[in-house]
């Protein structure tokens, strides 16, 4: 059943459909959503890291241009559809006018499945849809058909069952790889890598080597991304004075609070406060040196299915 959502504010209409993926897709699907915006003016949105490979595909108006402003190496693209490996670092999405698209958030090991490119050549890119699914009759259509859909239950579905052909007789990542992902997950990237390779009977380098072919970083790194994005969570529509910044710290793994802001900073290009005054008040300033005119976050509850 897919659940649907509408709202404005600030010149802009958005609305989002969201589902849980089909049985098939769980292990390698954690989110399925549809989504319109329109506006009068552009906006640009602060997109934060996330344990996630995010599969975007476009189905109207003119895309989407994707920065990342603490990546001097990192070039501005146009993209309508794309796919975004792991990162380091937080992007800016830019759009204007009407836009559309259904978004997949891959789990590292649906997303070694289901690609048609290395994890570790797609850690920190954003690739067109052609280059991380390759050119297929099925995955060169979809966005015709997604268009050409009568409503979200079609363009879901549509894209459930494109994912669900691609995974049909792809090779599934190791099942060790698998299983310390799903380890690293369940305790928000607290439990220490010393423990997963104990437990596996690995070295640190062979774990280490293993994770960057099939996921795009190392566990260590991995585990970072993690404690960050459930600090990311807990500060979700929180306000800045409601919020004790070291109780979140020590509920996500961090030393101290220290050491929190200097993960944090390194994820999001901002300190918590700045992130907590940023979501508070669009008008405020967020890092002028890196990012002008950001208009909004990205809110990662908003269209939790």
């Amino acid at each position: 059943m897919v659940t649907v959502l509408r709202g404005e504010g600030a010149g802009q209409r958005w609305e989002l459909a969201a589902r849980a993926p089909h049985p098939a897709l769980r292990g390698h699907v954690r989110r399925l959503i549809g989504f319109t915006e329109a506006g009068a003016e552009p906006v640009r949105r602060l997109e934060m890291p996330s344990s996630t490979v995010t599969l975007i595909v476009g189905f109207a108006g003119e895309g989407w241009d994707v920065s990342l402003p603490w990546d001097p190496s990192a070039e501005r693209t146009r993209h309508t559809a794309f796919v975004a490996g792991l990162h380091g670092t937080a992007a800016v999405t830019e759009q204007r006018g009407f836009v559309g698209g259904v978004q997949a958030d891959l789990t590292p090991a649906g997303a070694h499945q289901l690609l048609a490119v290395s994890m570790a050549e797609l850690a920190g890119r954003v690739a067109p849809l052609e280059d991380g699914l390759g050119t297929d009759p099925g995955t060169r259509d979809l966005q015709e058909r997604l268009a050409c859909a009568s409503g979200w239950d079609d363009r879901l579905d549509l894209v459930e069952h494109w994912l669900a052909a691609r995974l049909d007789g792809a090779a599934p990542a190791a099942p060790e790889v698998a299983w310390a992902c799903a380890r690293l997950q369940r305790t928000g990237g607290t439990l220490p890598v010393g423990a997963l390779t104990e437990e596996l009977g690995w070295s640190r380098r062979h774990l280490a080597a293993r994770f960057r072919a099939q996921v795009g970083v190392t566990p260590k790194a991995l585990a970072r991304l993690l404690r960050f994005e459930r600090a990311v969570s807990l500060l979700a529509g929180a306000r800045a004075g409601d919020v004790e910044l070291g109780r979140v710290a020590l509920d996500c793994g961090y030393y101290d609070q220290a050491h929190f802001n200097r993960d944090f900073r390194a994820f999001a290009g901002v300190t918590p406060t700045a992130y907590l005054a940023r979501r508070a008040d669009p008008g405020a300033g967020i890092s002028a040196e890196a990012v002008q005119q950001v208009t909004s976050v990205q809110d990662p509850g908003r269209a939790a299915a």
